[in-house]
C-alpha cells in the first residue's frame, strides 16, 4: 500500500489518520506541492486532477480522500469509521463532507494562488477570504458536536468526521484563525491528539516535513 501525499495537505492527512486508525502499513511517497511536482507526468498518470491523496493497492490507483477512505472502511472495517445504522452514516458523511465540500476547496494551496495570481488579491485578502469560509464551517460543525457529540464528532468513538476535522484545525491556526469559538471542536482535537495512531499521522511526523 502506497500513499502519495505531501507532509501539510490536510486531505493526506485524512488519509494518513484513517490508515492509523484501522493499524494498516503503508508507504509514503512524498509530492512536493510547492515545488509543483503534482503536475508532473509521473503524478498526472496517477491522477490527471494533480492532486493528492492518491492510495495504490492491489494494483489499483485511488484518488480522492472521502473515496480513499471509504475504500479502506469496505476493505478493513475494524475498528469502523461510521456508525452501524444508516441514519448515523448519513449524519457522520455530513460533518465530514462540511469539511472536505464545503471548507477544504475554498482554501487549498491552487485556490490561494488563483485569488493572488489572477485576482490581484494581497496576503490580508487571502487570509480574510479563508477565515470566512473557515469560520463557517466550523460553526456549523460545533453545533453538530453540541447537538451528536460525546468524546468526539458523533458519540464517543473516533471516525470518519474526526479524522476530517482535525487537519483542519491545524489548517485554521495556520492562518491565525481564532478558535475560541468552537470548544467542542477543539475538545475532539485534543482527545484525538493523544493516540499514538494520531500522533503517526501528523505533518510534523512526515519523512517529507522541513
Amino acid at each position: 500500500m502506497k500513499l502519495h501525499g505531501y507532509w501539510r495537505s490536510t486531505a493526506a492527512w485524512r488519509v494518513r489518520l484513517a490508515l492509523g486508525l484501522k493499524g494498516l502499513a503503508w508507504e509514503n511517497v512524498a509530492v512536493n506541492l510547492v515545488a509543483g511536482e503534482q503536475r508532473s507526468a509521473a503524478h498526472l498518470a496517477l491522477n490527471a486532477q494533480g492532486l493528492v491523496p492518491v492510495l495504490e493497492h492491489d494494483g489499483a490507483v485511488l484518488t480522492q480522500s472521502l473515496a480513499i477512505i471509504e475504500y479502506l472502511e469496505e476493505r478493513f472495517p475494524a475498528p469502523p469509521l461510521l456508525p452501524a445504522d444508516a441514519i448515523g452514516r448519513a449524519r457522520v458523511r455530513s460533518a465530514a463532507l462540511t469539511i472536505a465540500a464545503e471548507v477544504h476547496p475554498l482554501g487549498n494551496l491552487r485556490v490561494q494562488r488563483w485569488l493572488r495570481t489572477e485576482m490581484g488579491q494581497d496576503d490580508a485578502a487571502v487570509t480574510r477570504w479563508l477565515h470566512q469560509w473557515m469560520r463557517d464551517g466550523l460553526g456549523s460543525l460545533e453545533a453538530f458536536a453540541v447537538q451528536y457529540g460525546g468524546k468526539f464528532l458523533y458519540g464517543d468513538t473516533p471516525g470518519l468526521a474526526d479524522l476530517c476535522l482535525v487537519p483542519q484545525l491545524y489548517n485554521a491556526r495556520r492562518f491565525a484563525l481564532p478558535l475560541d469559538d468552537f470548544p467542542h471542536l477543539t475538545a475532539v482535537e485534543t482527545r484525538l491528539a493523544a493516540q499514538p495512531w494520531a500522533q503517526a499521522a501528523h505533518p510534523d511526523a512526515q519523512p517529507d516535513s522541513p
